[in-house]
Order: C-alpha cells, then structure tokens, then sequence
C-alpha cells in the first residue's frame, strides 16, 4: 500500500496551489461567463476572517488582522486536484 509522504511542508504546498489555482478558475469563469444560475454557483464564496489579534509586549505593541480566506466550490475542487496529482507524482 503506497502512501503519500507525511510531511507538513507538502499538505501546506498542495493547499496553497490548490487555493490557487480554484481561486484563478473562480475568477476567470466570473470574467467570461454570463450571468446564470451556472455562474453564481461556481463563482460563490464564503470568506472566514479572524482577528483583529492585538499583542501588548510593555515594549512593542502590534495589530494583526483581520486574515481572511476567500472558500468556494473551485477552489476545494482546486486542492482536490491538486492533492490527486502530488499523490501520483510522489
């Protein structure tokens, strides 16, 4: 049974490409598609934040936030993709 490795650093990279590339097709298909039922539901997204996280160290003091990620149906697809073919690649 092969597995995939087991390394943060790869799920981290196979997120992040993932994100992405969903999020480029997300954008290009709200770019040339017209307005249809198609086009809301591929184009749709939820977009968590957290923060603002503030920090009061007596000598610096810092803000941060709020940091938000923009979820939607191509960019899980996206990292569905991008998770199958890391796997087949290594």
């Amino acid at each position: 049974m092969a597995g995939g490795p087991k390394r943060p650093r790869f799920y981290l990279g196979v997120l992040v490409a993932g994100f992405l590339t969903g999020s480029f097709l997300s954008a290009l298909l709200a770019h040339f598609l017209p307005e249809s039922a198609a086009r809301s539901f591929f184009t749709y997204s939820v977009t968590p934040t957290l923060g603002p996280v503030s920090a009061n160290l007596l000598v610096v003091s810092f803000t941060l936030g709020p940091v938000g990620l923009n979820v939607s149906i191509l960019s899980l697809i996206g990292v569905a993709v991008a998770y199958y073919v890391a796997r087949s690649l290594f």
